[in-house]
């Protein structure tokens, strides 16, 4: 298990990061800001013994400039954080069968944009997912951008890396995981019942989908259905519909 620092900004993603038990090494406010959220950050903080650093106008437009993306909002706050773990796959499938008897991981193949990494995030910690995994190459990084986006999602799920996407997936499959992979093209429908085991919900880039490699790995394929005129949805759309379809059939919604 691995630690890595980075920089999250905005009230709410730094609120859930306190919340989440993370350990944020310092938090940064513009000597501006004020409100509610903040007041409520610079309470918790103290309560958590997090160390709070108010900075004027310039040095925080200065740290913003050294750490945000170009264009991003920090609503005046910026938070240093040591929190992303990354476990191994051996060890993300131990932290699954220990809170679920059949759990969900989600896997990631091509997902290079940081905001659908943090929206399929969210999406993924809002219905109960165990786990997260993500190839070390041609994968978004975990950035202020991705962490903004999953709404402090990611600051609650755990992670694995991997260099060996397919490897990874053998030994889930070992460790007795079904590998559910996401098509167009596939024959099966999404909302048939199909999850009443331990799965692994693999989902492709928009422009590729899954790599042909990582296809064969598949137990079998799922499609949502279209009827317009657009041939896609968001990667991160997809993986919300079908992680709430494999949610509404294990609670019979």
């Amino acid at each position: 298990m691995e630690n890595q620092n980075a920089y999250i900004f905005g009230r709410n993603p730094v609120l859930e990061a306190i919340a989440s038990g993370n350990p944020l090494e310092k938090i940064f406010i513009c000597y501006e800001t004020s409100g509610d959220a903040i007041n409520s950050i610079f309470a918790k903080a103290k309560k958590h013994g997090i160390k709070c650093s108010n900075l004027d106008k310039r040095k925080f437009n200065e740290l913003e400039k050294n750490v945000l993306p170009h264009g991003s909002k920090s609503q005046g706050i910026i938070a240093l954080i040591r929190s992303f773990e990354s476990f191994s796959v051996e060890e993300l499938i131990e932290l699954a069968y220990q809170n679920h008897k059949n759990p969900v991981i989600v896997a990631l193949d091509g997902i290079t944009d940081p905001h659908n990494l943090g929206a399929i995030a969210r999406s993924a910690e809002c219905s109960g997912v165990s786990g997260l995994i993500l190839p070390e190459h041609n994968s978004a990084p975990i950035t202020p951008v991705s962490v903004k986006a999953s709404a402090g999602a990611l600051n609650h799920i755990p992670i694995a890396k991997v260099i060996n996407l397919t490897q990874a997936l053998q030994t889930l499959k070992d460790r007795g995981f079904w590998i559910v992979g996401t098509s167009s093209e596939a024959e099966r429908l999404y909302s048939e019942d199909l999850y009443n085991q331990p799965t692994v919900l693999l989902i492709g880039s928009e422009g590729k989908g899954l790599r042909h490699g990582i296809i064969n790995q598949c137990d079998f394929m799922v499609k949502i259905p279209l009827y317009g005129k657009v041939s896609s949805l968001n990667a991160s759309v997809s993986a919300g519909i079908i992680l709430f379809e494999i949610l509404r059939q294990r609670k019979k919604l």
